[in-house]
Formats: C-alpha cells, structure tokens, sequence
C-alpha cells in the first residue's frame, strides 16, 4: 500500500476544510463515525459526503443508508490515494461515477509575470453574491447560492475576476496553515478562450506569494489540468465523484 504523501494529505484537507467551514456556518454538516457531510437545501454545493478513511463495505453501506434518508442530491468523492480500490465497495452498493478530477499541488516561490487588464474583486456584499452565484452558474452549470458568501469567513473568500468593466468568471480561495487552496475558478463561456483562465490564476498566484503561502493545490477537470502543467502544478492523485443511483 503506498504512503501518502504530504503535498497529497494537504490537498485533500483544504478541499474537506472548505466544504466543513462553509457546511458549518450555514448549519447544514453532520459528522458521523465513518465520514462526514454537509447538505444545504437551497445550494447544490457544498453537498457533499466525504469518508475519514479509506472505504470499505461497512462505510460505503452506511454512506447508502445517510444518503436514502436525505431527498436530494449530495456528491461522493474519493481518492484511492492507497491504490486499494476501496471504491469497487461503492459501485457494488449502487454508487455511479459522476466525474473525475485531478489533484494537483504547486509549491509557490517566484511570483508569476501578470499580463492584460484582468482583476480580481473579494465578494462584500448582496449584489456582488448575487453577482458571483450568476456567473458561477454560467461557467459551471449547477449553483452555489449567494446566501454561502455573506458571512465573513476567516479562511474564505469568494472572487470575481473582471477584464476592464466587464465580470469574466469566480475563484473561492480557502486556505489553512501555509496552504492556499484555489477552488470553483471558471469562466464564463463567452469570455473564453481568450486567456482569461491563465490570467486569473498567475494573478491568484501572486496573491497566494505576496500573503505569505508555501503551497497553491487544487483539482483540476480534464478541461483546465494543461493550463495548471504549463504554469508548474504536479499531478498528484485521481478524485472520483459519485452519486447514489437513487439520486441521478
């Protein structure tokens, strides 16, 4: 069984500390024996349920029977970051893969060269929420809502990046000791293709060097992992995303 590295548990903390932290202050996470999970009736994200350990049947049974009890949809990741396969429990108890991501770490040092008139704005108040839950939406397709972004979070902060006047896509940072983790960094479809993705992040970035921060991590789609090789990030693990099949 291989050991797991420590970029690797870094990574996979910031991402549950983000999901936990939010969870928390919208008073919709519950932790149980064998894993933990947040449901938030009025938001898609953060839903999700996320085991301690590695999966085995006795958990992925009683993940099944937590999710037959809630009446919509939470998300099951899992990273096989011990090559166990633990996740065959899962498919065999009427789990279906969703999507897959990738883990992916970059240790930050020399600040990255920024070009064109693209910003980043911190989320202060109701309309710019609002703004933010519009144009995630857009470059997403499912919603997180405003109500998440309201409260001042410690560790938190929600983005709008703008090119000129013009609001181009989102990015949350969250970050935790001397990591800063980048999540739900899109754009809208529209400004694509334009070089607003590459843009957005040497600019988070620099943030993240200028703040004090030794580590960037993320997880990447199959769509925005070359983005993130060309600017330095590693590989580091695969994140299967499943949904019970009771909740297509």
């Amino acid at each position: 069984m291989r050991t797991v590295s420590d970029r690797v548990s870094k990574n996979i903390e910031n991402l549950t500390s983000l999901w936990r932290v939010v969870g928390k202050r919208a008073q919709a996470h519950t932790r149980e024996e064998s894993f933990e999970f947040c449901a938030v009736d009025y938001s898609e994200w953060p839903n999700r349920l996320w085991f301690h350990h590695n999966a085995d049947e006795k958990t992925a049974i009683a993940a099944k029977d937590r999710l037959l009890t809630t009446p919509f949809r939470l998300v099951v990741p899992y990273w096989d970051i011990c090559q166990s396969q633990s996740y065959k429990w899962l498919e065999a108890h009427g789990f279906e893969k969703q999507f897959e991501q990738v883990g992916m770490s970059l240790q930050l040092g020399k600040r990255h060269d920024e070009t064109g008139a693209l910003t980043i704005k911190k989320v202060q108040t109701e309309e710019e929420a609002i703004q933010w839950e519009q144009l995630f939406l857009e470059a997403f397709g499912y919603t997180i809502s405003h109500r998440l972004l309201l409260p001042a979070y410690e560790s938190t902060d929600f983005y709008v990046a703008f090119y000129k006047s013009a609001a181009v896509g989102t990015v949350i940072l969250h970050h935790m000791e001397n990591v800063m983790g980048i999540h739900a960094m899109g754009v809208i479809p529209e400004m694509r293709r334009k070089g607003f993705a590459e843009q957005m992040m040497r600019r988070v970035l620099n943030l993240s060097i200028d703040s004090g921060f030794e580590l960037a991590t993320l997880q990447a789609s199959n769509m925005g992992k070359d983005l993130y090789l060309k600017l330095g990030f590693e590989e580091q693990f695969m994140m299967k995303n499943y949904v019970l099949h009771a909740h297509r």
